[in-house]
């Protein structure tokens, strides 16, 4: 089950709402918890019991560290759990990267390739692994008490707003929320504009773009002409953009309307100025993650030579790009920011503050477009083939998409990518974002986000199973 399905918003939604509004307070988290139960069972019941068992495991660990006195018996409890979560994620995700690799070894050695019975991911394993992780070490680093029901502390893993591709709460940021927090009627009709706001980027926008871009990228690559391919990349990263950061406004949109109040997952990445500033707009629940857990504990840019700091960037980022798919693109794909990110450390950064604001916006964005190459392109080949047609400048008349709706759709993307570098933009924002509207506003704003709901059903009563990218990861 998806967001952006019609059981889910005609059914699933308002049978939830009316459940978790008409029983008492004190009941409303196991509403919460049963309904989560259900729409993880709907796509995987087979993995149900794994969640569940894993979670109990972490969460009795977790209160054996906290009851514990003794340091060195913390720090093996903290790495056991971390190392049970992390070993179920390297399992699940990696195994079959792992062997398809040896098996490429032996035949490359001569000997015969293995055989082995292919490890079926389990959806949302990365985002419910590393809030599992932030549970750990967060009350291990005392930055909150651990949860004393493990009702709350499953609620807390497996919420359906965020379960299966974020954003990534850590656990002290949203622990006093899971006991107490406001249900108001202004939540609600707020998380409905956020909610429905989110809707309609992945259903009018994202997956517009995305029929287009499959066509395209399901042709000959190598036989694509250089306009088609640049179209199809360009298209992808708007796509990948609406889809991704409309998921996001859905999930804040869904905690807000039962009184969460998620972390913000996007920040116009696309006006970033550098590589490193897209990474602070961009997943921003990931990135915070990975500097906190990761990039912190490696000495982060507290290191004594430069030469171990650009050892850290380098790490962070392979991680991350081998977090996002068990094949040898996805390394590429964090190699290539990795490596940008070295080099506005070394000399680009001092470039970008001398040639004004524009043309560092420009580069990077060039650079996030071919990056999204090796995102896209799953086999290695392909990917580096399609590079080689976007500077051919070759060029078949007649290959071009002629579909006028796409156009419009992307050059409408292309204006909402951007708009905040104005201020007019910025206050378009703020509105539609931030703003305490007036019972006026609150009228006109209903009524345009009822529209937006309509449109949005009735395009996806068109076309068929259409999941959010990051589900995969």
């Amino acid at each position: 089950m998806v967001f952006s399905s019609i059981i889910f918003l005609l059914f699933f939604l308002p049978v939830f709402l009316a459940a978790y509004y008409v029983v008492p307070r004190k009941a409303r988290n196991y509403v919460v918890l049963l309904f989560s139960i259900v729409f993880f069972a709907w796509g995987a019941p087979d993995f149900l019991p794994f969640l569940l068992g894993s979670c109990l495991v972490n969460f009795y660990l977790v209160q054996f560290l906290d009851r514990t006195q003794q340091k060195r018996i913390k720090r093996l409890v903290v790495g056991l759990s971390i190392a049970i979560n992390l070993g179920l994620l390297f399992y699940f995700k990696y195994a079959n990267f792992f062997l398809e690799n040896v098996s490429f070894l032996r035949e490359l050695f001569g000997s015969p390739a293995l055989s082995w019975e292919r490890i079926i991911l389990p959806i949302g394993i990365s985002f419910f692994t590393f809030q599992s992780i932030t549970y750990s070490v967060d009350v291990y680093r005392s930055a909150h008490q651990p949860l004393k029901n493990p009702f709350d502390y499953i609620l807390y893993i497996i919420m359906f707003p965020q379960l299966l591709a974020g954003p990534i709460i850590r656990f002290e940021f949203i622990a006093n929320q899971i006991r107490q927090r406001e249900d108001t009627w202004k939540n609600i009709l707020y998380g409905f504009y956020r909610f429905i706001l989110g809707l309609s980027k992945k259903v009018l926008i994202a997956d517009v773009l995305a029929l287009e871009v499959d066509r395209i990228l399901g042709l000959n690559l190598p036989g694509l002409d250089t306009a088609s391919a640049w179209i199809a990349i360009l298209a992808y990263t708007f796509q990948l953009y609406f889809d991704f950061s409309g998921y996001s406004d859905m999930a804040i949109g869904l905690g807000k309307m039962i009184g969460f109040k998620f972390p913000e997952n996007f920040n116009n990445p696309y006006i970033s100025g550098s590589v490193t500033e897209f990474w602070r707009r961009w997943h921003i629940t990931f990135s915070n993650f990975m500097r906190h857990y990761l990039y912190y504990p490696l000495g982060g840019n507290r290191v004594n030579t430069q030469r171990r700091l650009y050892f850290n960037l380098w790490l962070v980022f392979l991680v991350s790009g081998l977090w996002h798919g068990a094949s040898w693109n996805f390394v590429l794909y964090g190699a290539f920011h990795g490596f940008f990110m070295v080099l506005e450390r070394l000399f680009l950064s001092k470039i970008y503050a001398r040639i004004g604001k524009f043309i560092p916006i420009a580069f990077t964005f060039l650079v996030i477009v071919l990056s999204r190459v090796f995102f896209r392109i799953e086999a290695l080949p392909d990917a580096m083939g399609f590079m080689k047609v976007l500077f051919s400048f070759r060029m078949h008349p007649g290959m071009m998409p002629v579909n006028p709706h796409f156009y419009a759709i992307l050059i409408v993307a292309v204006i909402f990518s951007f708009i905040t570098l104005s201020r007019f933009g910025l206050r378009l924002q703020t509105f539609f974002y931030d703003r305490e509207y007036s019972h006026n506003e609150h009228t006109a704003m209903t009524w345009l986000y009822a529209i937006l709901l309509i449109l949005s059903i009735a395009s996806l009563t068109g076309q068929g199973f259409s999941p959010f990218i990051y589900f995969r990861f």
